[in-house]
């Protein structure tokens, strides 16, 4: 049986763990975390084993790092000598913001191999927009099971590495945008008399219906946006005060000033 191996289950290590969960028996899943009181908690949800750092680098097929990008040289550092001496094959699974492959590998000591994921919260719930990007030493069957084991998370899309930090300022920054843009909406009903928590319900299911008739229509935003703005009608005028404030621009340097980020993490 594949184990899965989780170093830090915070926000997207728990979610990726949740995700596992899925498709893996608790028992095949370790968790690990500085702080053990968020890995018992976690463990009980999912019916998994609380682990360690390094009994996870000993054991588990694919080594999740879940930490951030600064802890991640000490983590690998504390993992190198227990990685080295290991007879079984596995697979370094890294979501560090900014870090590339080479720098994991580096950092490792040897060039195992590593798959670099971004993924985003709504893994959690299997509605996940997971980005990856597969190192050479990664063999095609060790890549398979990965996804086929990853993909109670959600929707995988890969790209090539040099495209990931980019890629994870729209789908892994994104779900911030996208709270504030419900939380805003509802804001706007709450102002026009709405229950708050009725105008919540309706701007996140608003949302999560118009993002699937994209993605199951085919069809550009746009030309959803102007099947709904009838002329001289509500909507056109909604778009229009959208416009005078900003609000595309706005959203273009959200995620170029997230993208940027990503170079100070390098």
């Amino acid at each position: 049986m594949t184990v899965f191996g989780f170093i830090g289950v915070g926000n997207m290590g728990g979610a990726l763990a949740r995700a596992a969960a899925a498709k893996l028996p608790g028992s095949s899943i370790m968790l690990a975390n500085r702080s053990r009181e968020k890995a018992e908690k976690l463990t009980a949800e999912l019916g998994a084993a609380v682990s360690d750092n390094l009994s996870i680098a000993a054991e588990a097929d694919y080594i999740f790092l879940g930490v951030k990008p600064q802890m991640l040289p000490g983590v690998l550092a504390e993992l190198a000598p227990v990685l080295a001496g290991r007879e079984s094959p596995f697979v370094l699974v890294s979501m560090a913001a900014g870090t590339s492959i080479e720098k994991v590998q580096q950092l490792s000591g040897v060039k195992w191999p590593v798959i670099r994921i971004m993924p985003n919260t709504p893994a959690s719930i299997g509605k996940g927009m997971i980005l990856y990007a597969p190192g050479e030493e990664v063999s095609r069957e060790q890549l398979d099971i990965f996804l086929e084991l990853m993909s109670g998370a959600g929707r995988f899309t890969r790209l090539e590495e040099r495209l990931i930090d980019a890629g994870s300022s729209v789908s892994g920054c994104g779900p911030a945008f996208a709270d504030l843009f419900i939380e805003a909406l509802a804001d706007g009903g709450v102002a026009c008399g709405l229950p708050r928590s009725a105008a919540i319900e309706m701007a996140a299911q608003m949302l999560l219906g118009s993002a699937a008739l994209v993605l199951e229509s085919g069809k550009h935003p746009g030309q959803l946006k102007d099947a709904v703005c009838s002329p001289g009608g509500t909507t056109i005028q909604g778009v229009r005060a959208l416009e005078k404030n900003g609000f595309r621009s706005a959203v273009i340097e959200a995620v170029i000033a997230a993208y940027e980020k990503n170079f100070d993490l390098k």
